[in-house]
């Protein structure tokens, strides 16, 4: 029997412990008129008679309905791998897409004497490879491709 007095004895100091905890909150909300405010506030239940707070028949029975997407635009252009070393530029360029790239390599020297070179555009095919190559007379101090549509 001594087990179940323990129970009982815990049961009723738990209990008077949690009334402790509530008996403030309710002293508290009751004392004015004036409705609660805040993350713990609810909202008053309508009685018999009155209206909701919000009416379920203005509620829409399916969401709105969503802009359609912009179409998404086609990939276009080669993907291309530019290397420098000293005076010689090199493209290697493969066109993984459906559609020609025209490809041009454009080259600028660093010397102000040395020209700089506009390549040729190459037509390069879906699934096409292409090698482009220039040169500088002495250093190059830029080099990159160009993508125009066919």
């Amino acid at each position: 029997m001594g087990a179940r007095r323990s129970r009982a004895v815990s049961l009723l100091v738990t209990s008077v412990v949690l009334a402790g905890f509530l008996i403030p909150g309710a002293v508290a909300r009751s004392g004015g008129d004036d409705p609660a405010s805040g993350p713990e506030a609810v909202a008053p239940v309508p009685g018999p008679g009155e209206r909701a707070a919000v009416d379920v028949a203005q509620i829409p029975v399916e969401p709105p309905v969503q802009p359609a997407r912009p179409a998404a635009r086609e990939l276009f252009g080669a993907d291309c791998d530019t290397r420098i070393e000293g005076s010689q530029v090199v493209a290697y360029c493969h066109n993984g897409y459906p559609e020609t790239d025209l490809i041009r390599l454009h080259v600028e020297c660093d010397r102000w004497w040395d020209v700089d070179g506009d390549g040729a555009a190459v037509a390069l095919g879906p699934a096409g490879r292409a090698e482009l190559t220039s040169r500088c007379w002495k250093e190059v101090r830029s080099a990159w491709v160009s993508h125009q549509r066919q």
